[in-house]
């Protein structure tokens, strides 16, 4: 069902991407702004900050696994990111963490060198986590602040050479019982997208 729900959100994306773009007259090209859309996999590698208690503690595994992200660009300074992330590979006692994240994308023009470009982001969304011994599951709001590196290979195929994100989830039960404490995974990830308009 989460799956689903992130499937629609990718897809109202695209659509309302497509709308915009769609315009009755022509705009002479000087004047002319351009919506792009980047469609990506990313393989990532994280601390989950947890080692099988409910207290926020550095694991004794890295978590790794595959994921898919969407850059939208409206327009130089306006764009945003979704990134979807599945880690499930190497699990400590069955511990395996998903992110459904969103939000805003900063290109980092001034320190653009050949055909590399840093950028800053902070998404927002949600997580989920299996915990100890696959005996439960929580899901938690989460906020992840990043950045890194995309290199442009060519006109349609770009290289995420590094991201890295540290992620801040909000309301993790601890061992004391005190609500309202924070679980802070960070990881980095490498991909590569294409460029569909």
């Amino acid at each position: 069902m989460l799956i689903r729900r992130s499937i629609v959100a990718l897809f109202s994306i695209l659509i309302a991407a497509g709308a915009l773009s769609a315009r009755a007259q022509v705009v002479p090209s000087a004047y002319k702004q351009r919506i792009a859309v980047n469609v990506g996999v990313l393989g990532s590698a994280f601390q989950p900050d947890n080692a099988g208690a409910l207290a926020a503690q550095t694991g004794p595994k890295r978590l790794y696994g595959p994921g898919a992200y969407v850059d939208l660009k409206l327009t130089r300074w306006v764009q945003f990111e979704a990134e979807a992330r599945w880690l499930r590979m190497n699990p400590y006692a069955d511990i395996r963490e998903d992110n459904y994240l969103i939000g805003p994308r900063l290109p980092i023009e001034k320190l653009r060198f050949w055909r590399a470009t840093p950028y800053a982001k902070v998404l927002i969304g949600m997580s989920r986590m299996n915990f100890y011994l696959d005996g439960a599951y929580g899901h938690y709001t989460d906020i992840a602040y990043g950045g890194g590196v995309d290199i442009k290979l060519s006109k349609k195929i770009t290289l995420r050479a590094i991201d890295f994100e540290y992620q801040q989830w909000l309301g993790w039960p601890n061992i004391t019982g005190v609500q309202n404490t924070t679980l802070s995974p960070y990881g980095g990830s490498v991909g590569v997208s294409y460029k569909i308009f």
